[in-house]
This record gives structure tokens, C-alpha cells and sequence, in this order.
């Protein structure tokens, strides 16, 4: 159980961590502030992952400008144009290095995970 007392196991990792001068972010999910996946196509749930990684990144005193590497996962290849869709109003070029891989996700209701490196000036 978790700290919280959840049947969900809470898994043993960090959100970001810095190694000189890049952050590397865990993956993150469609949740909203209260931990919850939010409901809506993958448009909705892409803007729900950036604006979480955005929001890691101004933690650390870091923006999405500063992303050099994405690494995406999508639970259905018929996601990538939505996905590309909703991506593109978070990041302009030039554009971060991609990959996107189409796999199963541990989260229910989750279409997709989104994990990036960034780099500080």
C-alpha cells in the first residue's frame, strides 16, 4: 500500500532530478491536480500532460523552451494526429528531438505518457 493508504502502490521514483546542467522529468500522465486522469480524447489529455510537465519544469526554474528530448508514449497509433495536434501549441521550433512509441499504459483511462529532458542555460 501507499503512504496514503491506496491499494496503489506509490512507485519509487522522482519526478525530476538534475544531472549538471539537465533535468530529466519521470514520465507524466493525463492527471489533474487532485490525481485523478482527466476525461476527454487525447487532444485533452495532451494538453493535461504538457501543462503538468510545464509546471514540473517552472519548478526547477526551467520552461518547455528549454525541452530538448520527448519521448511519448500512446496507447493507439490512431492518437498521432491529435497528439500532434495539441502538441504543437506547447512547443515551436525548433522542435525538441522525438520519440513516439504506441504501447500499453499501467493507468487506466491514460492514452498516453510523456517524459522529456531539458536543458538549463
Amino acid at each position: 500500500m501507499s503512504q496514503s493508504g491506496s491499494s496503489i502502490a506509490t512507485p519509487p521514483l522522482s519526478k525530476v532530478r538534475r544531472a549538471g546542467n539537465l533535468l530529466f522529468l519521470s514520465g507524466q500522465l493525463p492527471r489533474n491536480a487532485a490525481g485523478e486522469v482527466v476525461q476527454g480524447g487525447i487532444e485533452v489529455q495532451t494538453r493535461q500532460v504538457l501543462s503538468n510537465i510545464a509546471e514540473v519544469l517552472s519548478s526547477q526554474g526551467a520552461g518547455l523552451g528549454q525541452v530538448v528530448k520527448v519521448t511519448a508514449w500512446l496507447t493507439d497509433a490512431a492518437f498521432f494526429s491529435g497528439f500532434n495536434k495539441a502538441y504543437m501549441e506547447f512547443f515551436q521550433e525548433p522542435y525538441p528531438a522525438r520519440s513516439t512509441v504506441v504501447s500499453a499504459l499501467v493507468m487506466p483511462g491514460a492514452n498516453l505518457e510523456i517524459e522529456v529532458v531539458a536543458v538549463l542555460d
